[in-house]
């Protein structure tokens, strides 16, 4: 178990680095997404591991893997449009007197 959860939170750490390496302009603050990788990783091995139970250390460590990859994948930002951008250009409709 400890070591499932020890590895859990590394493989947590090591998506977060990739991340913030791959998309540095999107993640809004740094020591955030490196707080919460390991975090998100951790807890992902530990419901995997209590609904699994023991002895499936790779399906395990798999499930944290992509429990951190969702809660990573909310902190992206970027370059969204304001509401008002979607709209299409109508043309104004000419006064008939």
């Amino acid at each position: 178990m400890i070591w499932e959860a020890l590895g859990s939170a590394v493989l947590g750490l090591a998506i977060a680095l990739a991340a913030t390496r791959w998309l540095p302009s999107r993640f809004p603050d740094r020591a955030l997404v490196l707080g919460t990788g390991p975090a998100a990783a951790l807890l992902g091995g530990v419901i995997a591991r209590i609904v699994m139970g023991p002895g499936h250390p790779a399906a395990t460590l798999a499930i944290a893997a992509g429990v951190s990859m969702a809660i990573l994948s909310l902190l992206l930002g970027g370059n969204v449009r304001s509401p008002a951008a979607f709209r299409p250009e109508v043309a104004p409709h000419p006064r008939v007197p």
